[in-house]
């Protein structure tokens, strides 16, 4: 018999997490990937766009779809990001559901499954932060899933922790189509090095001010210099809506900023493993969450 012939077949498929804000995707993705690859905060609707992370479990391929979080829209961007989400579920060839066990199957999360019913793709429940809640609780939360929606399978994790995220990776690399990879086997993530750079900005924005900036802001990665000492100098903007929103960003004396910029700065170099120059500048650009450009910088269709 040929090697050829004994060699396993390779696999490979786009898997979209779907589910309601601050459920855990975003922390389940870097988890199942193992590196940080989509940006996590404890302020909802983080993701804006599609973030893809690619794990590789045996010779299987998994890109990981870290889809915004699902809710109700009041604005035009919220509406962009919802039809983003549900977008990313329609093109994958699998949908993990993640079910925040702590909260249930309240608001966001019944409706999501109500509407599951328009997604022909194959679907497992994903029931998240099971190390703090009952057992007893758990497996009745599965029943009442599983009887509003027909799940492949259901699995029970921490993303925290990483529990149960064997299994689940497991059983992904088995159902899988057959096929070829889509990308290198030592890439982690399709987004952009100054995509990627400006959303870790835009990260340590929303952890520094968490209560006092609205979702009024956004974060652009204007120039990229590799200098020839190996360090790379980077120029962003943040931009904002107001004047008053620009003063919060800076704060007293340039202490937010310096702090913001000293955190992406150091954590920008750690994933790129050299020496990063971070220059931050704060630009008021009223109603950008109106301006189609800024959708289509942020990966998003501008909703008409």
């Amino acid at each position: 018999m040929s090697e050829e012939a004994q060699t396993p077949p390779t696999r490979s498929g786009f898997v979209a997490i779907i589910g309601a804000p601050n459920a855990g995707k975003s922390t389940l993705v870097n988890r199942l990937v193992g590196a940080k690859v989509s940006i996590v905060t404890h302020k909802v609707q983080t993701t804006r766009a599609l973030v893809r992370g690619i794990a590789t479990r045996d010779r299987t391929q998994i890109v990981f779809v870290d889809t915004p979080g699902i809710f109700r829209p009041k604005r035009r961007l919220d509406q962009a990001m919802v039809t983003t989400a549900w977008g990313g579920a329609q093109d994958a060839d699998l949908v993990l559901v993640l079910i925040d066990a702590q909260r249930g199957l309240k608001g966001e999360a019944a409706s999501i499954l109500d509407k599951l019913a328009e997604v022909r793709q194959p679907k497992a429940l994903v029931l998240n932060k099971v190390d703090a809640v009952k057992r007893d609780t758990l497996l009745a939360l599965a029943a009442q899933a599983n009887g509003k929606v027909a799940f492949e399978r259901t699995f029970m994790v921490s993303a925290l922790t990483g529990s149960g995220c064997d299994d689940l990776l497991d059983w992904l690399a088995g159902t899988l189509p057959q096929g070829p990879w889509f990308y290198p086997e030592d890439q982690i993530s399709d987004l952009p090095m100054r995509q990627l750079a400006a959303e870790i900005t835009r990260e340590k924005l929303y952890l520094r001010l968490h209560e006092e900036l609205p979702y009024s802001s956004h974060v652009e990665t204007e120039k990229w210099e590799e200098r020839k000492d190996g360090s790379v100098r980077i120029e962003q903007v943040i931009y904002v809506e107001r004047d008053s929103q620009k003063k919060i960003v800076i704060g007293r004396k340039g202490e937010t900023l310096r702090a913001i910029g000293e955190a992406a700065r150091h954590e920008i170099g750690a994933i790129l493993e050299q020496k990063v120059h971070l220059f931050l500048f704060v630009k008021v650009r009223e109603n950008w969450g109106d301006d189609p450009e800024r959708y289509r910088e942020m990966g998003l269709e501008f909703p008409g």
